[in-house]
């Protein structure tokens, strides 16, 4: 996934880059308070998790507001130069004239796969809530069946496991040395403006 760096300027603004480190500490409290006790680690992990969670819902809330009336949703909607681009990748280049674009049809298709990912996780999540007595609200499992709380807890785990799948992923391409200008984008804000390049 070798990506063409374009002009440099700024390419995430300060509000979209607390959003993703936010969501980046709220993912990796998620993922530790789920998976250590299964690994042994003994602690008191459900007050963690599930707050984690819910600070999570806001913050995804802010990002849509962001997505549909700041940024355009189709900054990150696949189209036919994204498909035109992975046919070029998987066969080498090709003579397909491609439109600049700020993400390329890898890190759209990567952001489909987390936003997907996450949207579950959080639906499936918030319901679960019902299962928990909090300072605002007392227990009540009998709001679904056994059956369905096990459909539920089933797609919550295989999210869970996508997920942390995404977060190895996401890291390993952000440290490799030609996608390292956008690591240092989503830190100080100044990156490449375009994550494509025009032309072949």
């Amino acid at each position: 996934m070798n990506t063409p760096i374009r002009h440099q300027g700024v390419r995430h603004r300060l509000a979209d880059r607390l959003f993703h480190w936010g969501m980046a500490a709220c993912v990796i409290l998620l993922g530790a308070t789920a998976f250590l006790p299964i690994l042994g680690y003994r602690f008191d992990w459900v007050p963690l998790h599930w707050t984690s969670g819910v600070v999570l819902a806001p913050l995804v809330l802010f990002h849509l507001f962001r997505v549909f009336f700041v940024h355009g949703v189709w900054e990150m909607v696949p189209r036919g130069d994204d498909i035109r681009e992975i046919g070029r990748a998987t066969r080498g280049a090709g003579r397909e004239a491609l439109t600049e674009a700020k993400y390329d049809a890898f890190q759209k298709g990567f952001h489909l796969a987390a936003a997907t990912t996450v949207l579950v996780l959080l639906a499936t999540g918030l319901i679960m809530l019902a299962k928990i007595d909090t300072i605002f609200w007392r227990r009540d499992p009998s709001i679904l069946t056994d059956y369905t709380w096990g459909i539920i807890y089933v797609i919550h785990g295989a999210a869970a496991l996508m997920l942390l799948f995404l977060f190895i992923l996401h890291v390993y391409f952000a440290l490799l040395p030609e996608h390292r200008s956008f690591l240092a984008a989503m830190i100080s804000g100044q990156g490449p403006e375009k994550a494509r390049k025009g032309n072949s």
